[in-house]
This record gives C-alpha cells, structure tokens and sequence, in this order.
C-alpha cells in the first residue's frame, strides 16, 4: 500500500474519513516521513559578526591554513568526526537488490545508530551504479570530506573486492559492515558461551552456514581468535579445496578453514559440532540440530526467520543466539560499528586493522563477563557500558599497532 494511501498528509484531501485514516495508520510511515536526520550548526549564526566568522572573510584563513598544512584539515573541520554510510543498495537487510533510493531509509537509520550510540556524525550516500571500480573512484573522490567510510549492504563477491580497493587507496579507515560488524560481535558471545559452558575457543569446533561477506568475515576472525576448527557451507555444502566451483573468495577461505578436511553437506558437517552460526537464511532440519555435541551453541542470526527456530534450539543447545530482538542474545552490529569507529577516529587511524576488530570483540565480551547466563552472552545495544569500553579498546589497538596518527 502506497504511504500516502496508509498515512495521508495532513494537508491532503484523499477523501477517506478520520476512521478510514486510523484503520490505515502505520507508524513506520509516519515516524519515517520527511526522514530521519538533518544537518544541524554547531557554531551560531546570529549577527553580522557570527557571519563574518562562519563564513567570508573568516573562513579564509582557515583555508589557507589548511592549504598550507593538509593535518589542520582534521582540526577546524568535521572531517575527522563523520563517517560516509555507502551503499549502491544491492543487498539491503533481507530485501534485496532494491536499488539506492529504496535503501535510503536503512542508510538514514544507520546514520542515527552511529550518532546515538558513538556519538559519530554520519552522511548516507546511495550510488547509482553497481559496477564496483565506479563505485571505489566515487567513494575516492569523496573521501576528502570524510574521517572514515562504512560500507554497507552491498551484495558479494562485489564488496570484498570494493572494501580491498578502497583500503589500497584511501588512508581512513574503511570497513564494511556487514563483514566485520557481524564478525565483531559474533566472536564476543561466542567468547562468552564458551566461558559460560567451561570452554575455551581452541576446544571449539564451528559450522557457519552461510559463504557470503558475513561468513566469510566470521570464519577469518574465529581463525585469527584461535578457534579449533571451522568449516563454511554455502549452498552446495562444505567449502573445501577440493571443490573445482569455488570463486577466488572461497577459494582462500578453503585454505584457512576446514582443518578436518570436513566434504559433503552441511548437515552432515554439524555432526558433533559445537557451534552452529548461521547467516544464510534457510532452515536446518531438526534432525541434523540433534546430531551436534553436548552444550552445543547455536547462533542462528537470519532475520526475520532464524535457520533454527530457538524453540528447537533450546532442545539441543546450552547457548541461543540469534539476529532477532524480540529473543536473548540479539547479535547486533550496533553494539560494533559505533565504537569502532569513534575509537578509529579517536586516534585518526588510517585503518581499521584485524587487531583492532579483535580488540574490539573482547572489550564487547567483557562488559557482561561478571554477569554471564544462557540468555546473556552478549550486551544489549542499549547497555551504555558498550560504546565506551569498545571505543578506548579500538584507540588502544590502533596505537599498538602502529595506525593511530596522534
């Protein structure tokens, strides 16, 4: 239904009754009309004098200053406190390929988390092209008004080859969300569950379903944390070196994963596994979910329908996750992305390293570690120890590292 059909404007005349209208009332709509963020001064413009400041002949001398000492750019400018939200919207939430003007509303949305729970300021750019070396010189081009740019739902293969590219040539930090948000937080309620059921990672053996850029991004971080093993499936079963279809993604992921030379379906992979981690939709039969090991945890995060429904679930796991917040332990990419990027900017990092992703998992994981249950592995996005304790973990990962410039 149309949204003016479901909530007239108030200064339309579409001919319905004022009960007609309440039927027809959606709160989505209505919360969404006119969008969801504006642009807003932080310096006042209230006289000729403010003017002259703000603007000419003021602002000249910044100019110059800057022109003179590129650096100054990040002092007496917002560049060093916003972040570009960079979309060509072909893989928006679970609807798809809906193009960049339908995914304005979730960019817009990203924006707000980013400043409600990191205080970063956040500008949403849809691109109207699809074709990633377009999509990288745009984002080139862009980038001297940015302090960092989060990529978001972009479909793979595309994206692990625009967030490459833009790294190679950008020196702020670049990070896709969808890869490495997801993979943040996934590590910290695993490092959670496996504390909780007197596990250590190395003790784990991970069955992710799902090859695309979240499951990709969650295999390399389980691997750089120390897991046991893990193996990947996507649609054909286990990714494997074996396989004579794997695209140049899978590929690599079949040289990093599957140290048990694991074949065949993802089914049969989760026999005896400890960990399921699903993030391709679909559904795993029950039959299979029984076959896994005692206390096994079973992160099933597709949304709106998890590949388990927690109800079977709890029958076999110790630990449930999923992507949902109407359940327990909501794997949430909010409680990441704000933090790691207010840390990164903090320090004015030109890079977000597997360091700092790290270190961000384990200062996320920390902030309920005294307060650890079945249904709380994992903060929730509104717990406001969050955004702090990643921000100072990702500023301090970054000095070590050697990417922090001040």
């Amino acid at each position: 239904m149309a949204a003016e059909i479901v909530n007239p404007r108030s200064d339309s005349n579409t001919g319905t009754d004022s009960g007609q209208e309440a039927e027809y009332f959606d709160p989505a709509f209505a919360l969404h009309r006119g969008g969801k963020m504006a642009v807003q001064a932080t310096v006042p413009v209230r006289d000729k004098d403010d003017l002259s400041l703000a603007y000419t002949p003021g602002v000249a001398k910044v100019c110059s200053a800057i022109a003179e000492q590129p650096e100054l750019v990040h002092d007496y400018t917002w560049k060093s406190q916003v972040v570009a939200v960079v979309t060509d919207g072909t893989a928006v939430l679970g609807l798809g390929d809906i193009g960049p003007e339908a995914s304005l509303p979730v960019m817009e949305g990203k924006a707000i988390l980013f400043k409600q729970f990191g205080g970063v300021d956040a500008v949403p750019i849809a691109l109207a092209t699809t074709d990633a070396d377009e999509i990288v010189d745009t984002v080139v081009r862009l980038a001297p008004s940015f302090g960092g740019v989060n990529l978001e739902d972009i479909s793979a293969p595309r994206c692990f080859e625009i967030e490459r590219k833009l790294q190679e040539r950008l020196d702020i930090p670049i990070f896709h969300d969808d890869q490495h948000g997801t993979a943040v937080v996934t590590l910290a309620a695993l490092r959670n569950a496996a504390k909780l059921t007197d596990r250590s990672l190395g003790q784990l053996r991970a069955v992710i379903s799902g090859a695309g850029a979240a499951g990709v991004a969650i295999a390399k971080i389980l691997v750089e944390a120390g897991i046991g093993d893990v193996a990947v499936c996507d649609r054909k079963g286990v990714v494997s070196a074996d396989r004579e279809d794997l695209t140049d993604v899978k590929r690599e992921l079949a040289g990093y994963t599957n140290k048990g030379g694991l074949t065949g379906s993802l089914e049969s992979a989760l026999s005896g596994a400890d960990v399921f981690i699903g993030v391709s939709g679909g559904t795993v039969p029950e039959e299979a979910v029984a076959t896994m090991a005692k206390d096994a945890m079973i992160f099933a995060m597709a949304n709106p329908n998890p590949e388990i429904h927690p109800d079977v679930a709890h029958k076999y796991a110790a630990v449930v996750a999923t992507g949902r917040s109407d359940f327990p332990n909501q794997i949430n990419n909010v409680l990441a992305f704000p933090g790691i990027f207010a840390g990164a900017l903090q320090v004015r990092a030109s890079r977000i390293t597997e360091g700092m992703k790290l270190a961000a998992a384990e200062a996320l994981a920390a902030v309920v570690a005294d307060e650890l249950s079945a249904d709380c592995v994992i903060p929730s996005p509104f717990d406001e120890r969050v955004a702090p304790a990643v921000t100072a973990a990702v500023a301090a990962a970054a000095r070590a590292e050697g990417v922090a410039r001040r």
